[in-house]
């Protein structure tokens, strides 16, 4: 049988299998002993099949009564079984034996055929393990040489040949390829990785040889946290399943107790006869284990973390699978997770006398030398034109940046930093700022000394044009709020520590209705409380540190794998391995459907129990048939919650 002290012990099915093999053999060989009366060989053959078929159940019963002094369904189904064989014993009607002998066999076999479902979403789980090579080829001195994962330091150089997989996290210092990351995140197509770019442990390197540096230990990549991860998910019992585990203990005795009254009191209330009343006892033990109840849960909860593995949604336990499936808002953060946290130039305005293209390969000539974001998505924007570095590069933290480029001198910052070498901004282009500006974007404004203008005060520099720059919105992000809407979640937000202008152009340009913008992580943890006092259930997606107080606090934290920090993910309980925001409507699908399953699988296990008692109190069923109805639910029961595996 399955039961949570069981669920870990997944690679004994083999074991299970074998004996269930060699009880009904046993039973088998015995009933025929028994026809032919072959006595002897019948009490050798019989007892030799309870022992084998038994022995494992009558170990796990002993133990939780010895232990933890309670009762379990193992030991009451022991109990009926050598009930059965004594009373056969007893009245020398040695059909009893069998029926007993019987009641083992479905049992290992219901055990058997349990542990090899349960495998299957074992195995889509521990394939996490197998991920990562053992070894990884290190670059020592110039000459390559192979040494084990736990061996590498942070600053080793590794070589990635073509259709390796990549031993750990790192960054590429050279070559270029595609990598398979679909083991990790769920992406089903290859991505292209080049010099400068992470790359994850687990992953498959493509056509290409990449040289790559070990930027974090062997035991923090990303790998290594989901597969502790979900080590954990599978040891953590959710809330039903631990008010499951108190059912059974208390619905144990009762049936202890009950079971003792009906072999006892019939006789004298009905006038049963003791044969009728004791095989009615023994049969009421066997219908009325809670077996399937116990195995209405966590299958079907295991099988949605597996589900979710594999679509790079990573569950950190059954409990909020459970929860995500309940979620009547969310909370989404801005900078890194409506948005990809990387800016990039989003329009560029010229005055007549210049071209775009001429605003670009100005700005980028002193941008060249910046290390701010700004600067760099300047210079990418400019990347395919043909522009010279400047020299005597000089940045203004929080201004702009100066330099001598062809020459001239280039001026690159905000308005108030341009005034000081220029006399006036050109007003059609203080116009096309201001819209920016309410539009929540950055503006850069470029000039460069004026070609044959007089100075004036020392302001002889022109404004050459302006460069809107803004934070990418994710694509899938207005699809992804408009998904959830029609899922039914009733309230959608977002957070921010941004200005109130960035934050609306970008809720306005996903399709949230309500911003809460300014805010400090303690502020965000405020607001989900109040959320939660008028939602109950509230999901808070984030990836950064000043996310993780409202992740902690949230019925439900989500982080973003990839861009997420550590700290966000170790508070999180959902992780988006591709930090793509379309699996969060996955993943409330998932906990809907695991809920629904469950909710099936409770009203079958409570109506076979039902349907069975009667059976058994109108005299229409005997032991084998109580077995094999009792044993059957179970089996559908666990069936039923593998459903989530497809």
């Amino acid at each position: 049988m399955l039961y949570p002290q069981r669920l870990g012990q997944f690679t004994r099915e083999h074991t299970d299998t074998v004996a269930a093999l060699l009880c009904g053999l046993l039973l088998l060989f015995g009933w025929f002993a028994l026809h032919l009366g072959w006595l002897g060989l019948a009490f050798l053959l019989l007892p030799a099949a309870y022992v084998i078929g038994g022995y494992e159940s009558a170990r796990e019963g002993l133990t939780t009564l010895f232990k933890e002094k309670e009762l379990d369904v193992d030991l009451l189904m022991i109990v009926a079984a050598i009930g059965a064989a004594s009373l056969g014993l007893w009245r020398r009607e040695y059909h009893l034996i069998i029926d007993g002998a019987i009641l083992i066999l479905i049992f290992a076999i219901s055990g058997a055929l349990e542990g090899y479902a349960m495998q299957r979403t074992e195995r889509s789980i521990r394939s996490l393990m197998s991920l990562t090579p053992d070894t990884a080829r290190v670059l020592l001195q110039g000459r390559e040489e192979e040494i084990p994962i736990s061996q590498l330091k942070v600053g080793d150089e590794i070589v990635i040949k073509p259709g390796e997989l990549i031993p750990t996290d790192g960054i590429i210092l050279s070559g270029y390829s595609t990598l398979n990351q679909a083991a990790i995140t769920g992406e089903s197509l290859p991505v292209e990785k080049t010099v400068g770019e992470e790359v994850f442990a687990g992953t498959l390197n493509g056509y290409g040889a990449l040289q790559i540096k070990v930027h974090k230990p062997a035991q923090s990549s990303l790998i290594q946290r989901v597969i502790r991860l979900v080590e954990q998910a599978q040891t953590e019992a959710p809330p039903s399943q631990e008010f499951i585990d108190r059912f059974e203990k208390g619905y144990a005795k009762v049936i202890v107790v009950v079971g003792i009254l009906l072999a006892t009191l019939p006789p004298f209330l009905w006038g049963w006869d003791w044969e009728t009343t004791i095989y009615r006892a023994l049969t009421f033990l066997v219908v009325a284990s809670p077996c399937a109840l116990m195995a209405a849960i966590m299958p079907t909860l295991l099988s949605g973390i597996a589900n979710g593995a594999r679509q790079g949604i990573l569950f950190k336990n059954g409990a909020q699978l459970e929860k995500i499936g309940k979620v009547r808002a969310i909370a989404f953060d801005k900078t890194g997770t409506l948005t990809t946290g990387q800016v990039q130039v989003f329009q560029v305005v010229s005055v007549s006398k210049y071209t775009r293209d001429d605003v670009l390969k100005t700005a980028a000539s002193v941008e060249a030398s910046s290390e701010h974001p700004i600067g760099k998505a300047i210079v990418q924007a400019a990347g395919d034109l043909d522009w010279v570095a400047a020299m005597q590069v000089q940045a203004i933290p929080g201004q702009g940046i100066v330099g001598i480029a062809q020459e001239q001198q280039v001026i690159v910052g905000n308005a108030i930093f341009l005034q000081k070498y220029v006399t006036n901004l050109p007003e059609e282009l203080q116009e096309i700022v201001q819209s920016w500006e309410q539009e929540g974007k950055t503006v850069v404004w470029v000039a460069q000394e004026g070609r044959g203008a007089e100075e004036q005060g020392g302001r002889g520099a022109e404004v050459m044009g302006v460069i809107a720059i803004a934070d990418r919105v994710r694509v899938e992000a207005a699809a992804t709020i408009n998904r959830l809407k029609k899922l039914g979640v009733e309230q959608i937000v977002m957070l921010t520590g941004d200005n109130e202008e960035t934050a609306h152009s970008v809720a306005k340009a996903v399709g949230i209705d309500r911003v809460y913008a300014q805010l400090l992580p303690e502020d965000k943890l405020n607001v989900i409380r109040r959320l939660q006092q008028q939602y109950q259930t509230v999901a808070m997606v984030g990836d950064g540190i000043n996310d993780a107080p409202a992740l902690a606090q949230a019925s439900v934290g989500i982080a973003m794998g990839v861009s997420g920090s550590d700290v966000a993910l170790e508070t999180a309980d959902i992780v988006l391995m591709a930090d793509r925001l379309e699996k969060i409507a996955v993943a409330i699908h998932l906990g809907r459907r695991s809920q629904a399953i469950v909710k099936q699988n409770i009203v079958v296990a409570l109506s076979f129990i039902m349907l069975l008692l009667v059976g058994n109190f109108l005299g229409n069923i005997n032991l084998p048939i109580g077995v094999i109805g009792h044993e059957g639910s179970t089996v559908l029961v666990t069936l039923s919650g593998l459903r989530l595996l497809k």
